[in-house]
């Protein structure tokens, strides 16, 4: 076993007890199993409205210019050389994921909230 094995090995190894340790720590946690229900106030609401609305907002502005440019450079890409577009289009599907994470912070907000 080279080096280069060994050292991935270690590092495998270390993720999977700190996940594993991890894991046991929230499932025993008291905290994670006691529902805590706090009243919000009536400004809290509307600042969490103002939190959803800007995080689908901005993550979809971010979305829209990552898709521009990475969408500009594929299709110059795939001018030159063809068999690339698998690539390509991972890159403009990651860029598309921005806003897919910004609607997912937004809805776990209203979730919170209402």
């Amino acid at each position: 076993m080279n080096a280069g094995n060994r050292s991935l090995t270690v590092w495998s190894i270390g993720a999977v007890l700190l996940g594993t340790a991890a894991t046991l720590m929230l499932w025993l946690s008291p905290v994670s199993a006691a529902e805590v229900e706090l009243p919000l106030s009536e400004g809290a609401v509307q600042w969490g409205f103002i939190a959803a609305a800007l995080a689908t907002g901005l993550s979809s502005l971010g979305a829209g210019i990552a898709v521009a440019a990475v969408g500009s450079a594929a299709i110059g890409t795939l001018a030159e050389k063809p068999e690339l577009l698998g690539r390509a289009l991972i890159m403009v599907g990651l860029a598309e994921g921005i806003a897919i994470y910004g609607l997912i912070v937004s809805i776990l907000i209203l979730n919170r909230i209402i």
